[in-house]
């Protein structure tokens, strides 16, 4: 049983060593721990014992973590995070595209870790979205649809703001290029990346501080876009 209060955190990962700096790190942090050595272990503890964030290696034995996560994703509606060796840009595209909510290369530092998870946890739905986002500068009002970056209100077209929107239900998580495409712009443009880069430049133009310096909206290079959480400016 996980301690009250303490939020519980399956690993599956074949490493022992692994396992063993996640326990340690994890407990060390006021988060609760259970892992598995193998996918199908895995799936029964994810079942049996409903984690609130499961961290998933790729390279796993028997059953591969693509498609641990394949299934997970049948059922298990909260975060999880990919923890692999593997970091071409084809792996972590098909890992976002299949649900999982953020990818981290090993070797991997604490920080780092912890922080993505943090990030995580804080949003763990869209719905969950408050309607009054603020990161950095930037404070948008999603019930009144109004936009500003510090005092000054910013007009954004009807694609900018759905653009903008979807970002914040999914503030923190990187977004693939055809994810976004296919939730703004529907199924038939979801090859169109150079379309999608002109928007983000647009916005980057009406919100970022400096465009040339992006604070708000990361490029993820060849995987797609993270909308950063930044301390509010008052």
């Amino acid at each position: 049983m996980s301690e009250p209060g303490k939020p519980l955190i399956l690993v599956i990962d074949d490493e022992p060593q692994i396992r063993r700096l996640l326990r340690m790190t994890l407990l060390a942090h006021d988060y609760d721990i259970i892992d598995a050595s193998t996918g199908e272990e895995g799936l029964l503890l994810a079942a049996s014992r409903s984690p609130e964030l499961i961290i998933l290696d790729m390279n796993l034995p028997g059953m591969q973590g693509i498609e641990v996560l394949k299934k997970l994703r049948e059922w298990y509606t909260r975060p999880v995070m990919i923890l692999s060796v593997v970091n071409d840009e084809e792996s972590i595209v098909e890992a976002l595209d299949h649900g999982a909510d953020d990818y981290l290369t090993k070797p991997f530092s604490v920080p780092e870790l912890l922080a993505r998870l943090r990030v995580c946890f804080r949003h763990t739905t869209p719905e969950e979205v408050e309607p009054i986002f603020k990161s950095g500068a930037l404070t948008v009002d999603l019930s009144l649809r109004t936009v500003f970056v510090g005092d000054r209100q910013i007009h954004l077209t009807s694609t900018e703001y759905n653009l903008l929107k979807l970002f914040i239900r999914h503030a923190g998580k990187v977004l693939t290029h055809h994810f976004i495409l296919h939730e703004v712009w529907g199924l038939g443009s979801i090859q169109d990346v150079q379309y999608l880069r002109v928007y983000i430049g647009h916005l980057r133009q009406k919100l970022e501080l400096d465009p040339n310096r992006p604070q708000l909206i990361i490029t993820e290079p060849g995987v797609g876009y993270r909308m950063q959480l930044l301390e509010s400016k008052l």
